[in-house]
């Protein structure tokens, strides 16, 4: 309200009380003047509200301003705090990673049809297990044809002299193989520490350390666990080496050429799983093999120095619920023992599961106390076993449940 209004709505007031000769209403002086005090206590009361309106929306201003810049600080302070965890995951873990470069031999074809041999070079990445020098990476990382290994530290140190201790078949569904260091010239050699994966949630963060694109050593890249028990057909890009790999995490943290071999680390610094792989066709989606799928691998390593395979001898399909719709099956969780094609065993021969009385049809859901289902896949469940285990299979059988007991075995080299 202007200067003016109020000076109008205060001489209206008084137009008023000046013309109130009306009917039997006294308007005297004394009124008048009380009529004049009361509306002055009006004007003063409209302008107090004015004033008091003005001051509350600037306050109120200066509050959502405060709100905005505490927010924006908070927000700071995530991004700052995230980045520091990031930089110390990298500094922990970084000296128990390694570039791993391989040479190895190739056949080649020449344009007129001749056939022969050519010298490659490769590199992927490896994590340092035991002080010893020994080293866990991928299958495809040192291929059957390998002739020379050497690894190099974060530092820059490179050793010459390195052993393959062992990989797994072409055929496994675990793409691993190990490594040692036989002359550390006294230089240490930081182990990683290696986590329980089943405890690993979608959504948890994660860290993946690597020698991406075999130039660059300890490339660090970050995202989450965007999903597990994730089975997939990996190949080289050529379609050539086609390989079923089972039971893997999915993750969008970047995984690069270079990369394979390395860890997915937790925010505590621990590796849950091995990178290995990547979706050529789609943006950040990796795999990567939890670590407690080859806990059986890891301590025979150790413990006896070579790399032993524990062997239950079947061809299984994951069951799902779709799957399980597929084949008309009312269990919708287990290692389903399809019948196979023609020429191809669902029960390998003399296997510890031939021995056992495993046939085709059954179903496995459970291993000792361990049920077989998304989160755990019979692949999974017999890799956290060692050779010669005894294992209690509950298995599903024309729609009766049976149990049978089973020794695994080293898987053998064909």
């Amino acid at each position: 309200m202007s200067q003016d209004d109020l000076k109008n709505t205060h001489s209206e007031v008084k137009k008023l009380g000046n013309n109130s000769n009306m009917g039997s209403v006294n308007t005297g002086p004394k009124e008048s003047k009380k009529a004049n005090k009361s509306q002055y206590k009006t004007i003063l009361m409209i302008f107090i509200s004015i004033l008091a309106g003005f001051f509350g929306g600037w306050v109120g201003g200066q509050n959502k301003q405060l709100n905005l810049d505490t927010k924006n600080s908070t927000q700071q302070q995530i991004i700052a705090s995230e980045s520091q965890l990031i930089n110390q995951i990298a500094k922990d873990v970084g000296p128990s990673v390694v570039s791993v470069n391989v040479s190895s031999t190739a056949r080649s074809t020449n344009p007129f049809g001749g056939v022969g041999e050519v010298q490659q070079e490769s590199a992927g990445t490896g994590v340092i297990i035991s002080k010893e020098g020994v080293i866990i990476t991928n299958r495809h990382v040192i291929p059957a044809t390998t002739e020379k290994v050497s690894v190099t530290l974060s530092d820059g140190t490179t050793f010459e002299d390195v052993k393959v201790i062992g990989r797994t078949n072409d055929n496994d569904s675990l793409d691993i193989a190990f490594l040692k260091i036989n002359d550390s010239k006294g230089k240490k050699l930081p182990p990683a520490t290696i986590a329980d994966s089943s405890k690993v949630q979608v959504g948890d963060k994660v860290v993946a350390i690597g020698n991406a694109l075999g130039q660059f050593q300890n490339t660090v890249t970050s995202g989450i666990i965007s999903g597990y028990g994730r089975d997939v057909q990996a190949s080289d890009g050529s379609g050539a080496g086609v390989e079923t790999l089972q039971n893997l995490f999915q993750t969008d943290t970047a995984i690069n050429q270079g990369n394979s071999g390395g860890p997915l680390v937790n925010t505590n610094g621990e590796v849950i799983a091995i990178n290995t792989a990547v979706a050529g066709n789609a943006e950040n989606i990796g795999f990567a093999i939890p670590t407690n799928d080859i806990a059986g691998l890891i301590d025979s390593v150790l413990t006896k120095g070579e790399l032993l395979r524990p062997y239950l001898g079947v061809r299984y399909i994951s069951l799902t619920d779709d799957v399980a719709v597929q084949y008309d099956l009312d269990v919708k969780r287990g290692a389903y023992l399809a019948p196979a094609d023609p020429g191809t065993e669902t029960i390998i021969s003399d296997s510890p599961a031939d021995k056992a009385g495993l046939r085709e049809g059954d179903i496995i859901v459970k291993v000792d106390d361990t049920s077989i289902d998304e989160k755990n896949s019979l692949t999974s469940v017999l890799g956290r076993k060692s050779v010669e285990d005894k294992v209690t299979l509950t298995v599903i059988r024309d729609g009766k449940e049976i149990t049978l007991d089973a020794t695994l075995e080293a898987t053998p080299k064909n």
